[in-house]
């Protein structure tokens, strides 16, 4: 049997660009990485160090103050009917669980050796699929860049694990149609999971889960690292379909994951609270007017995405690594090649609205600069 060969982590791939970048006076503009700037719920960070929580060991599924929340929070801000959301489990973030997934579900159907995901994706979906020792099979999708599963071979239906959804997606801000993703699933027994951590940065109609679909054969996926500026404390849960949420909750008690009792603490409040998500949705949404606006003006075609934080761009044809060396190096800011996310994504970059005003004003001033 060969050695797994384990690619390179593809952020580390642009630290020659992120050098060049740092060198323009007044430093980098990191619109690379997807990570949050702005800051977390005070109250929130406070009970990390109070919550006399850190001496025994946490429950694994989540403490019932922690599930409670976020079953209230399903309620709250999505309307999941309560009976949808009965299942639900914790997990360290959703990255962790992203990656997991495939190996712990393929303990329970080992006859199944394939994860379907999207042509078009954030590339954990893809390499948790390979660390199972599964096949990693894109779904392509569509002229609107929604998946087309009238694509995919009937053979890989007949041995698929499971199918990843994102929706609203990163990197392109699409919204898939859910319902009838979960209609294709029923019809072929496919577990579909549904990555959700973008839901309440939807940006022109009500936010959309697959939970409203009813809870059989699907599992949705939510985190605090976006909506709560929390991504350095690891916190998320799955819910939906009781057998599946039921397995994977006792294959991860067997190997130790639990969110850390402190953390727990924190995030139950932090489920609770909305005031501070509907403060950030208009720091996001003015931000990407913001950077559509100064990437236009340099001849970049730039999507008008339907939700999450991200613009979708590309110009005259460049190739992607082409496009991140000159934005580097003539305006010191760093952006994510489009074929991180795909094979087919090689003439696209992806630009995060992350940083704060003052680092985009920095931005602003160096464009134009550049174009006066």
């Amino acid at each position: 049997m060969k050695q797994f060969k384990l690619p390179p982590y593809p952020y580390d791939l642009l630290e020659p660009h992120k050098e060049i970048a740092g060198r323009h006076l007044g430093g980098l503009v990191d619109l690379s990485v997807g990570t949050p700037c702005d800051h977390p719920p005070q109250d929130v960070v406070k009970i990390l160090s109070n919550s006399k929580s850190e001496r025994s060991y946490p429950k694994s599924t989540g403490s019932e103050e922690y599930l409670s929340a976020c079953r209230a929070w399903l309620t709250r801000r999505l309307n999941v009917k309560p009976g949808y959301s009965e299942s639900i489990a914790g997990c360290i973030g959703t990255k962790e669980f992203v990656a997991s997934a495939p190996s712990d579900l393929r303990l329970k159907t080992p006859e199944k050796d394939t994860v379907l995901y999207p042509a078009i994706s954030y590339p954990s979906y893809a390499m948790g699929a390979e660390l199972a020792g599964c096949r990693a099979v894109p779904v392509p999708v569509d002229k609107n860049l929604r998946l087309d599963l009238s694509k995919v071979d009937q053979e890989d239906v007949e041995r698929a694990l499971l199918l990843w959804i994102n929706s609203p997606c990163n990197p392109t801000g699409v919204l898939e149609d859910i319902q009838s993703l979960v209609r294709w699933g029923r019809n072929n027994d496919v577990p579909i999971f549904s990555d959700e951590c973008y839901v309440e940065f939807i940006w022109k109609q009500e936010p959309s889960t697959i939970l409203h679909h009813g809870s059989e054969g699907v599992v949705a996926v939510h985190s605090l690292s976006k909506r709560s500026n929390l991504a350095g404390i690891r916190s998320g849960f799955y819910a939906g379909d009781p057998n599946i949420v039921h397995w994977l909750s006792e294959v991860r008690k067997h190997s130790g994951k639990m969110i850390p009792g402190p953390v727990q603490a924190a995030s139950a409040l932090a489920w609770s609270e909305d005031t501070h998500v509907d403060q950030q949705r208009d720091v996001y949404k003015s931000r990407l007017m913001v950077l559509s606006n100064l990437f236009q003006k340099l001849g970049y075609s730039v999507n008008t995405p339907e939700g999450a934080f991200y613009l979708w761009a590309g110009k005259d044809e460049l190739n992607c690594w082409d496009i991140v060396s000159e934005l580097a190096d003539e305006f010191g800011v760093l952006v994510t090649p489009g074929d991180f996310f795909g094979s087919n994504c090689s003439k696209k970059i992806r630009i995060a609205a992350v940083q704060p005003e003052p680092v985009i004003t920095l931005l602003k001033d160096r464009i134009h600069t550049h174009l006066s």
